[in-house]
Formats: C-alpha cells, sequence, structure tokens
C-alpha cells in the first residue's frame, strides 16, 4: 500500500546532469507554493570568490501550449467554382 503525501508549500531540488557552460544552472527542480507549481534554478557559489552559497531564480511553471497555429475556419465551398 503506497502513501499519498501532501506535496504542498514543499520542493526538491536536484543536480543538473544537462549543465554544459557555467551560466547553465548547477541544479534544478520544482517547488509548490499553495498548490501553485514552479520551477527552480539554483547556482552554487564559490566561496574563494565571496560569492554567496546558493542563488535560485524561480518560474511559474505553464501549461504546454501547442507549437501548431489554430487553423482557419471552414469556410463555404463551392465546387463548381473552380474554374477546370
Amino acid at each position: 500500500m503506497t502513501k499519498e503525501f501532501d506535496q504542498t508549500n514543499r520542493g526538491q531540488i536536484w543536480g543538473n546532469k544537462d549543465r554544459k557552460t557555467d551560466k547553465h544552472p548547477t541544479h534544478t527542480g520544482s517547488l509548490n507554493v499553495e498548490g501553485v507549481e514552479y520551477w527552480i534554478s539554483a547556482w552554487v557559489g564559490d566561496k574563494s570568490k565571496n560569492q554567496p552559497a546558493l542563488t535560485f531564480k524561480i518560474q511559474k511553471k505553464e501549461p504546454k501550449q501547442s507549437q501548431q497555429t489554430p487553423a482557419a475556419p471552414a469556410q463555404n465551398f463551392d465546387p463548381d467554382s473552380i474554374p477546370f
């Protein structure tokens, strides 16, 4: 039997395996604040350069939108209007 956990006001971050440059976050994850889902990007600072231990950016998760443009509405088509 599995237990369901309430993830409201909780989050998690993981090491970013897809990091290509120093500008990419060292960690990524997600966060739930009062039922609203967010993405987290975090960077671990360099103590020797007097950087903060952790900086982060939070973005609201938006529903994925279709990349396709909506089809034009159907128009009344008269096949007899074709000249051939």
